[in-house]
């Protein structure tokens, strides 16, 4: 660690930050101003699972008949030139002609044809049960779009589908209810942990996590007689595997010089070796064999913030200016996270007490995905997916009533707007993409 925090008490009043902020201000003459509502190139939007907006469902709506008839190209939109263009060349006559067709539709926001398309292919379906995608996906996504598309479920479907995966219809059920104006605690126990069903980072663990941050009491508050809790250390780790470019070696430079905290800059040797010795030959291994320096520095980031505690920090991200360092100078609860605007949660830029609970389940999700799903999309194997899912298990365990130690922090886009931004970065356009590895 590079700076002592010799002298810092809680008391900010005299906290002066004018030189770092000339520092940063210095920095920002190469800014590109960018939208940081987007997490770092770690993380693009593009990546992250779409929460699609909603009309509420009426709560006792009668159930519409299901359709038998198929598809024509008079049901596709008109604007929806990919699905009509796919749909004159293959039609919609297989299993698998349907589930492309419904995955065009999905993907451009006509939930509506998309849910029709879904369940032509579910009509299709064989129903063997090594023929993938398995007859209970198909029905449950078209489900889920009819309620994006404010359509209410039909009893007779949800029955179905619990004959063939209880948490799936659990899932659909749970989320009915939320978007139907039930209460958002009630609607979370019919879910349960439906998503253990899932990959981390699909849609279900972002659906989840809106809801659960709507409910009251919240399950991400700790027991009223849980007393005064500690306080984030003001440390702060970053990460570039080798021969950092010019302006990743000025970030590093102005972070340095941040005023009372500690500061330390991992290499790739450097992590390995810091793994090894904290975490054993398993960590190690499984970080040197990344697939991406993204995904290797995803799989560092949460064990040296579970184990010092402190705040990560993307290489090519930075942090605003000195009112946004108070704010991480002050932070009292236990862990403190940061939201995109799809509740996808910012591993880019987070702060945590040592050993919390939520990167104790982080850690479970990275080793069980890098065992069992090595090739699994980073975003949904290392990344904001094992966030998400940590924190919809707290509320889950909190409503069964265990809930988390400390407090934990989740603010919304706009927060981490005012924390973080973006610098040019000439390397992306030289670099292989962390998506396409």
């Amino acid at each position: 660690m590079s700076v002592s925090a010799a002298g810092f008490g809680d008391n900010n009043s005299n906290w002066d930050l004018s030189e770092w902020d000339a520092l940063r201000d210095d920095a920002a003459t190469d800014v590109s101003h960018q939208d940081t509502s987007i997490p770092s190139d770690n993380h693009s939007p593009a990546d992250e699972p779409v929460v699609e907006p909603h009309t509420e469902a009426p709560a006792e709506a009668p159930a519409e008949p299901s359709l038998p008839q198929r598809l024509t190209l008079d049901d596709l939109p008109e604007a929806d030139h990919q699905a009509r263009e796919f749909f004159t060349q293959n039609g919609a006559d297989t299993v698998e002609t349907a589930f492309a067709l419904a995955n065009i539709l999905h993907t451009n926001r006509n939930v509506s044809e998309a849910s029709r398309a879904y369940h032509q292919a579910y009509d299709l379906h064989p129903k063997e049960p090594n023929y993938y995608p398995l007859p209970q996906t198909l029905l449950q996504v078209s489900l889920l779009c009819r309620l994006k598309a404010g359509l209410p479920i039909p009893p007779e479907e949800l029955l179905e589908l619990r004959a063939l995966n209880i948490p799936f219809a659990n899932y659909i059920d749970g989320t009915a209810q939320a978007w139907s104006g039930a209460e958002p605690q009630h609607a979370l126990n019919t879910i349960g942990n439906a998503y253990d069903e899932f990959h981390t980072g699909e849609e279900i663990d972002s659906i989840a996590l809106e809801i659960a941050r709507r409910a009251s009491p919240s399950p991400f508050e700790p027991n009223a007689d849980e007393g005064v809790y500690g306080q984030i250390p003001r440390k702060l780790f970053m990460y570039w595997d080798k021969n950092p470019p010019e302006e990743i070696q000025k970030n590093f430079e102005l972070h340095r010089n941040i005023p009372h905290f500690e500061t330390h800059f991992f290499n790739k040797e450097e992590a390995a070796e810091w793994l090894y010795q904290h975490y054993g030959i398993e960590a190690r291994t499984i970080f040197l064999s990344a697939r991406h320096p993204a995904e290797a520095a995803d799989f560092l980031r949460v064990h040296v913030i579970q184990l010092l505690g402190g705040w990560w920090m993307d290489a090519d991200i930075r942090v605003k200016n000195s009112d946004a360092l108070k704010f991480m100078a002050t932070r009292t609860a236990g862990a403190t996270f940061f939201l995109t605007n799809n509740n996808v949660v910012h591993n880019d830029f987070f702060g945590s007490v040592a050993n919390n609970d939520v990167l104790t389940d982080c850690l479970l999700s990275l080793y069980r995905n890098c065992y069992l799903h090595h090739g699994l999309f980073i975003a949904y194997k290392t990344g904001p997916g094992v966030f998400n899912r940590a924190l919809n298990r707290i509320a889950h365990r909190s409503l069964l009533g265990n809930p988390p130690a400390k407090k934990i922090e989740i603010f919304d886009h706009h927060k981490f707007n005012d924390m973080i931004e973006e610098f040019d970065t000439p390397y992306k356009q030289q670099l292989p993409s962390w998506y396409t590895a």
